[in-house]
């Protein structure tokens, strides 16, 4: 869910070139240690985030069957007016077993003051579920003490700088790897749990024998095809026994992290792990002072931006350290990919390649790649919209200066790695309306190209004819100004105000190169509430339809792309962008995005409002 409308980053909306490549024979993603090819073991199928299984689905003509995935789902839409909650990716193994995250606890309002959630009052666990006479029955039930770092102490949106910290919740993600489920606890540990009984069969802590309750997982869990276990952890500077959750927010996110990791756990339990600034050589320094952006004081001052002539306040960068929620993604060769960010500067960021033995193999700048800003995406200088009369073309308007990919605390947008070895990674950018790009890289860290959009959209892979296809989501952002939130300077309404670039949401699919082949139109208008006796009610009250609400999209073997709308359905799309079809789940909502997943019989996984759908014939 996308929302730049409104100042508070608590709101839903967020914040509101072509080059050849030569294209090898492909070959489905390997499996992960002791899983099968059918298995959806990690977050995105398999450690490159294909999001591709070789099944057919089912269709999704019926509900098979459902469970409750967050119990505190209507307080969190009370709350906030809409579900800002990463959610875990389903693990499907076999034909029968189901492994999901259960949330519980208490959820408690964000304090009318600041906007800061104390998410530590709720609870995260991981269940087994399994198919019995076609029914799906709980057979046990973990819960972890893994807490979420703490909500930013700046939830306010300042004019595309963004706050320092998440204000949706983080996920929880477990993975199956080794013949046992692997999941996060506290302290940056994890615990392994057997898959049958779900006792703890061991703890791995890889910052020694007490537990630091300062040090965070910050990824998910995901496994490679040997069973090495890959994920984040931070540090922040958080007194113990601090309790106070505006304290512990503003102690985490005023001060620079105290350390960062990539941890790296062998099937046999030996533990590696690396610093993010050993993985970053050649990266800005921690005292060096990082890009920042124009105020929203300077904007109503000025009336537009850029200021001529002028440049931002800069900032103190802080030290390098993991993007929350990105998931490390693993090739064939074992190199690995992560995200790396200073702390206090999103525009400050790089994709970064490291090599299996946890040193550093290459970092890649996600700075000064784009130049379509003013005058280029954005509606001419000085009409409503656009930069100031005079402002350089290509230009971001919050800096005057060339356009940097960002990685930003919200998101879950994680690398993906294509079969000819290319990554794909989105990103958010503001001044395209929130859209972010979909950057592209070679294995050897070269920028290749980049398509208009990214944010928190981790691309699917479709493996056809020798080639493949890359395939994600595509919201052309309403309810957010062209660059900025003052309704006077960028109106909200992108429709009325822009009726050549509107408000619109597409399923697309790209070709290498990222050209289009081919994209799927949201045209549905109606929000939908399924009551307790299974009566659907509808209102025609979104004219500009509904965004994707989807993070990973699914593509089965035969080219059907399965995705969830915020207007409460499952989508069914077939090659060419017609489609198959779609099932209304249970209420049409604005919600952070969604995976789905698909299992070895084709029964479809979606979620909807706390709870998980299992849908096939």
């Amino acid at each position: 869910m996308k929302n730049l409308k409104s100042i508070s980053w608590r709101s839903k909306k967020l914040f509101p070139l072509l080059c050849l490549l030569s294209i090898p024979v492909i070959s489905h993603a390997g499996n992960i240690g002791n899983a099968s090819i059918l298995d959806w073991p990690v977050y995105g199928k398999d450690a490159k985030h294909s999001s591709f299984i070789n099944v057919a689905g089912q269709g999704t003509n019926k509900v098979l069957a459902q469970f409750v995935l967050d119990s505190n789902a209507a307080a969190e839409l009370a709350d906030q007016g809409d579900i800002l909650v990463h959610y875990q990716s389903p693990l499907l193994i076999g034909d029968d077993d189901v492994y999901s995250e259960i949330k519980g606890g208490t959820y408690t309002n964000g304090d009318p003051d600041t906007g800061v959630i104390n998410w530590d009052t709720q609870t995260w666990g991981e269940k087994k579920l399994s198919w019995n006479d076609g029914k799906l029955k709980e057979k046990w039930t973990y819960i972890s003490g893994w807490k979420p770092t703490p909500y930013s102490s700046n939830p306010a949106f300042t004019l595309g700088s963004g706050p320092v910290g998440p204000t949706w919740e983080p996920v929880f993600q477990a993975a199956y790897a080794n013949g046992a489920v692997y999941v996060p606890e506290s302290g940056g540990r994890i615990v392994k749990l057997n898959s049958n009984s779900g006792n703890v069969m061991q703890t791995f802590n890889p910052f020694g024998h007490t537990i630091n309750s300062a040090i965070f997982v910050t990824s998910p869990l995901t496994a490679d095809k040997d069973g090495n276990i890959y994920y984040t952890a931070m540090q922040l500077a958080i007194p113990a026994g601090t309790t106070d959750p505006n304290v512990r927010s503003s102690d985490a996110w005023d001060n620079d992290v105290v350390d960062s990791w990539l941890v790296k756990i062998s099937p046999n339990g030996a533990i590696n792990k690396a610093t993010f600034s050993s993985l970053t050589p050649g990266a800005i320094s921690a005292n060096a002072q990082c890009e920042g952006s124009f105020t929203s004081t300077q904007l109503a001052a000025n009336g537009s931006l850029p200021i001529i002539g002028q440049k931002p306040a800069t900032v103190t960068c802080g030290h390098q350290r993991p993007g929350m929620n990105v998931i490390p993604a693993i090739a064939d060769d074992g190199t690995i990919y992560v995200a790396s960010r200073t702390h206090f500067s999103s525009r400050h960021s790089y994709l970064v390649a490291v090599n299996p033995n946890l040193s550093p193999k290459w970092i890649a700048s996600l700075r000064d790649r784009f130049n379509d800003g003013c005058n280029v995406l954005l509606p001419p200088n000085g009409t409503i919209g656009g930069c100031t009369n005079g402002a350089k073309k290509g230009v971001d308007p919050a800096t005057n200066n060339t356009p940097a990919g960002r990685l930003i605390d919200d998101s879950s947008a994680s690398p993906t790695i294509a079969p000819d070895g290319s990554i794909f990674f989105g990103v958010i950018t503001r001044y395209n309306f929130d859209q972010g790009h979909m950057m592209h890289f070679d294995k050897n860290g070269h920028y290749l190209n980049s398509y208009l959009f990214g944010w928190d959209a981790t691309p699917g892979i479709y493996p056809h004819n020798n080639t493949y296809s890359v395939i994600f989501k595509e919201n052309h952002y309403g309810g957010v100004g062209s660059y900025c939130n003052n309704e006077t300077i960028c109106p909200s309404d992108r429709t009325g105000t822009y009726p050549n670039n509107p408000e619109e949401s597409f399923v697309s699919q790209f070709n290498p190169n990222l050209v289009r082949e081919w994209a799927y139109k949201n045209t549905n208008t109606n929000s939908c509430v399924r009551d307790s006796q299974g009566n659907v009610t509808c209102v025609s009250d979104h004219p500009n339809s509904f965004e994707w609400c989807v993070n990973s999209v699914v593509t089965d073997k035969l080219g059907k792309v399965y995705a969830a709308s915020e207007d409460g359905n499952i989508y069914t799309i077939n090659q060419g962008g017609t489609l198959f079809q779609n099932t209304f789940l249970s209420l049409s909502l604005g919600a952070a995005y969604t995976p789905t997943a698909l299992d070895s019989k084709g029964r479809l996984f979606a979620q909807n409002y706390g709870l998980v759908f299992v849908l096939g014939k």
